[in-house]
């Protein structure tokens, strides 16, 4: 078997077996198997950094499943993220316990962890509890945590982050982000002085111009990016002409490893983080990623007609819109991400940590608002108000 690629007759098996369950026990072929060679690297932007096409999402309880970042080691995937606060810190903290048992591993993994702090005082406490945490002197790309809009990368800010740089502790600086992303993306590659960008990016964002601009204004600047929420949310229709797994299947792929295959299309795009708490998902994920076939101009016409579809089942993150509609300043799209955590991950504690971090009152500023206005200037047409109502409800 060539070990310079999984093959296609793996793949398709492969693919069967995660729909069973049985590829958590599968010999996998030594192309998949192997500890690297095998999973495609590009480069993180400027940095000149190669980075494994595929980033280990870390919001699980990493001690309680450490196989996982064996098996990640295993399938080339040496880009991993996490966050402080993810899981109840114990994202961080598992991190650094595999780093303390496996210190080899250490200086294969490019490591990405995030900070809520915006103001240099703060990020600094934080940038110390996470190298503590993660048992590392060094954190390769350190980011501000859920931007809002760049206006906040002060001038005090780049000198935070450049004066971490020379003390070693940082690599390489940036945020990441969940709303507004074409406008954050477009506004920080002018900048000119970070290096690189985690924000939500998948088929249905790249059916917009502004974001297909976005992301050239990023290539041009070398501004890294590394995609995540790759796989879109919404309802999946039950109108067969929209059945995206049958027809994805018939090309050696799945739906969700179609939607992978769209934002790798794009030059722009460094990585993809995905979190993969389960083995049947990191495999998936990876098999994509070693499979060298490409999206035909019929498949990328599935997914815009896909796309389009369920359009009404899916926040664009595109809060400049709907935010400035509304008289009182509600967070829509912390809401709406809320409600995908919980619904389209089936992860309640990540969608209850959304709202703890809301402002207090929220439900009463929620039953008192007038969402017409924003439900008017939403292109998704989404019934935000109801959306709203919904995710506090479910998470009461």
């Amino acid at each position: 078997m060539n070990n310079s690629s999984i093959t296609r007759r793996f793949f398709l098996k492969a693919m069967t077996l995660a729909g069973t369950g049985s590829l958590l026990t599968s010999k996998l072929p030594a192309a998949a198997a192997g500890s690297g060679g095998t999973m495609p690297r590009r480069t993180l932007g400027r940095t000149g950094v190669q980075i494994s096409s595929l980033c280990l999402g870390g919001i699980f309880d990493v001690p309680a499943n450490q196989h996982i970042l064996h098996r990640a080691l295993q399938l080339g995937v040496t880009c991993w993220d996490t966050a402080e606060g993810y899981h109840g810190d114990r994202s961080e903290v598992g991190f650094g316990q595999f780093f303390d048992k496996q210190p080899a591993a250490r200086r294969d993994v490019f490591l990405i962890t995030k900070t809520d702090a915006h103001q240099p005082a703060g990020m600094s406490a934080s940038l110390k509890r996470s190298l503590e945490k993660l048992r590392t002197d060094v954190i390769d790309l350190y980011l501000i945590h859920d931007l809002r809009g760049v206006d906040a990368l002060t001038d005090e800010v780049r000198g935070w982050a450049e004066a971490e740089k020379r003390s070693g502790r940082i690599r390489f600086f940036g945020f990441s982000t969940h709303r507004n992303m074409a406008r954050q993306l477009s506004e920080a590659a002018a900048l000119g002085w970070l290096d690189a960008v985690l924000a939500a990016c998948n088929f249905r964002l790249l059916q917009t111009a502004e974001m297909r601009a976005a992301l050239d204004q990023c290539g041009a600047a070398g501004l890294g990016v590394i995609g995540m929420k790759a796989q879109g949310g919404g309802p999946v229709p039950t109108d067969g002409a929209l059945d995206l797994a049958g027809q994805f299947l018939g090309r050696g792929f799945t739906a969700a490893q179609a939607k992978l295959k769209a934002l790798w299309e794009n030059a722009s795009i460094a990585s993809i983080c995905s979190q993969m708490h389960v083995a049947r998902n990191l495999e998936e994920n990876a098999a994509a990623a070693m499979d060298q076939t490409t999206l035909s101009s019929a498949d990328r016409a599935r997914l815009a007609d896909f796309a389009k579809a369920t359009c009404r089942g899916y926040c664009a993150g595109c809060e400049q819109l709907c935010g400035s509609a509304l008289a009182t300043r509600i967070p829509v799209s912390d809401l709406m991400r809320s409600l995908m955590y919980a619904r389209d991950y089936g992860n309640l504690d990540r969608a209850r940590d959304c709202l703890c971090a809301m402002a207090p009152g929220l439900r009463q500023l929620v039953d008192r608002t007038d969402f017409a206005p924003a439900e008017r200037a939403c292109p998704q047409g989404l019934p935000i108000g109801r959306l709203a109502r919904e995710a506090l409800d479910l998470l009461a």
